[in-house]
């Protein structure tokens, strides 16, 4: 029996990634999951992680501590307010006062880094570019390219080793993101999405990620069963 090939997977503790983790793992692959304290308002994506990650029995999860506060620019890393209750239509006009400067150019670096220590040609991400296109780094174009700069810039591309950067949700919509998520085990009450929970990581259900994530439940049939704020929250 062949041994199993080494895969880097991109973890933040959201649906997304959580599935994307998921995905991985039905591809035969075994899984290094990778999560960052960037300096982000809020620790309950942090411990949503660690549970997707135990929950899975990923190989190796690193928590990795870097500050984009240093440099802000982002109500996830300043004092920006998040937006709250925005119509579905505006979130896919402009660039969101919610984007991280550069974040999954950073990540990925790190995941290139790890993939190269590991000896693994494979990194997943769990980007998406169609429910909500307002991210310049979620964009099909912008994976191609460091995929393309990956395989300059490291001595196993030099080598000959291609490595693959893996995006199985870009064009998923989010209800079949939560299918896809449900068929493959993802307990999405263990996740956690929001932009702005409260102390005790209830999620507010009025940032545009919660409201794209419970869209996607809706339309997908199913009832969050993430914790909200208040009453159960469902459009």
């Amino acid at each position: 029996m062949s041994k199993k090939k080494n895969a880097v997977v991109l973890l933040s503790g959201g649906a997304d990634s959580s599935t994307t983790l998921a995905v991985a793992r039905r591809d035969g692959f075994d899984i290094y999951a990778l999560t960052f304290a960037y300096g982000q308002r809020h620790a309950a994506e942090l411990e949503a992680a660690r549970r997707v990650a135990a929950r899975f029995r990923v190989a190796e999860h690193k928590v990795v501590q870097i500050d984009l506060r240093a440099f802000g620019g982002s109500a996830l890393t300043s004092d920006i307010l998040v937006p709250k209750d925005r119509e579905i239509a505006e979130m896919s006009t402009g660039i969101p006062v919610t984007y991280v400067p550069a974040r999954n150019t950073i990540f990925l670096s790190y995941a290139l880094a790890m993939a190269e220590v590991i000896d693994a040609s494979d990194i997943y991400i769990g980007v998406n570019s169609l429910d909500y296109s307002g991210y310049p780094d979620c964009r099909p174009e912008y994976i191609a390219a460091f995929e393309a700069m990956a395989n300059l810039a490291t001595r196993a591309g030099v080598e000959g080793s291609h490595l693959t950067i893996h995006t199985p949700l870009i064009c998923l919509t989010k209800a079949e993101i939560v299918a896809l998520g449900t068929s493959l085990d993802v307990d999405f009450g263990e996740t956690s999405t929001c932009y702005d929970p409260d102390d005790r990581g209830l999620a507010c259900g009025r940032c545009d990620a919660c409201q794209l994530r419970l869209k996607g439940f809706a339309e997908a049939g199913l009832i969050d069963p993430a914790p909200y704020q208040g009453a159960e929250r469902v459009l």
